[in-house]
């Protein structure tokens, strides 16, 4: 449903607007890393790690958001890449807590395949915007 193509008449004329995946996904990761975060504080009394956690998984999602406002294309990549560290700090902490056993197999299963996918998704859209600058040039 939501990653179908949405067709839009404007003023006669057809658009094709493509969902933001990754948008949508770093989104619904941030959502998963907050309830993670309220069971790790709630039920294993858990602050330190899960502070760390909800800090970069968080920030993943907001610093794509950034990008999207970006002054150049430089500046897109540049906030992009920032996402990607955070993605990547946010795959430590989630391996940390699994091995510490903070998190049940299942959360760190879930959690785990969700910031790879975000790590790759980002790799691919950084590689793709640096060799089109490259090309325009």
């Amino acid at each position: 449903m939501l990653d179908m193509l949405f067709l839009i008449n404007l003023i006669g004329k057809r658009c094709i607007m493509k969902e933001n995946v990754i948008k949508r996904k770093s989104f619904e990761f941030a959502v998963l890393v907050v309830e993670m975060n309220k069971k790790l504080n709630g039920e294993m009394r858990e602050f330190v790690l899960s502070k760390q956690f909800l800090r970069s998984g968080t920030a993943v999602g907001a610093l794509i958001r950034e990008a999207e406002q970006a002054e150049s294309k430089k500046d897109f990549i540049h906030k992009l890449a920032i996402s990607l560290k955070e993605a990547n700090e946010t795959e430590y902490w989630i391996e940390l807590m699994h091995e510490t056993k903070l998190i049940q197999v299942d959360d760190f299963e879930d959690l785990f395949s969700r910031v790879k996918e975000l790590i790759r998704m980002l790799i691919s859209i950084i590689n793709t915007t640096k060799r089109n600058i490259a090309h325009s040039n």
